[in-house]
């Protein structure tokens, strides 16, 4: 009886052999944590802390312009909305004020009817200027101003005028500017000078309202 209680011992006694197998057999990756020390896992994860923070700052910058490019973007839009209406008005405020400048001055100390009819049309043109203002839309009248290429459109050149070369002279139709856009040149006539100090040319001017 005792022979067989020793050989079932044996029987479900571990090997230790397959243990050191096992052991043989964990992968290299285990192996080394196992073997690393407490100061290099603390190097390396405050390696991995800071990358992480980078790129976490690199986000935030990254959100940041991407909000204050959408912010001005809002902004342009709110502050030029009106631009193509006013493109269109700047005819109807071309006809009144060449309404004005057409009516003879007899007509002005004429009968009362005709008196009420022209101060009716200059009240007009008033209020569309006023209107044109309060969406910060201004009229450019360059007279007696040096000429400038980004707001005047030169058509013309006059001679002998007394003027210094370059001179706006003779406006022939005023220019509108849109808070800092152009809406359209200034059509103006400039003192001529020598070929060297003539005005430059103006097809560069922005009129992309």
């Amino acid at each position: 009886m005792m022979e067989e209680d020793r050989r079932e011992a044996e029987e479900t006694e571990p090997d230790s052999s397959e243990e050191e197998s096992d052991a043989a057999e964990m992968p290299a990756e285990e192996a080394e944590e196992t073997a690393a020390t407490p100061e290099a896992r603390i190097a390396e994860l405050e390696t991995e802390l800071a990358a992480a923070n980078d790129r976490m700052l690199r986000l935030v910058a990254e959100t940041e312009n991407i909000r204050k490019r959408s912010e001005r973007e809002r902004e342009d839009t709110l502050r030029y909305a009106a631009s193509g209406l006013a493109k269109d008005l700047l005819n109807v405020a071309d006809n009144l004020h060449r309404a004005l400048s057409a009516v003879p001055e007899d007509m002005r100390e004429g009968d009362e009817a005709a008196k009420n009819f022209i101060v009716g049309v200059e009240m007009t043109e008033k209020e569309l200027l006023a209107a044109f203002e309060k969406h910060g839309i201004q009229q450019i009248l360059p007279l007696g101003e040096k000429f400038d290429y980004e707001k005047h459109q030169a058509m013309f050149e006059l001679p002998s005028t007394g003027q210094a070369p370059g001179t706006v002279v003779e406006l022939m139709q005023p220019g509108y500017i849109m808070h800092e856009r152009l809406l359209r040149p200034a059509m103006v006539g400039v003192a001529k000078g020598d070929p060297d100090e003539s005005p430059d040319d103006v097809e560069h001017v922005d009129t992309t309202a």
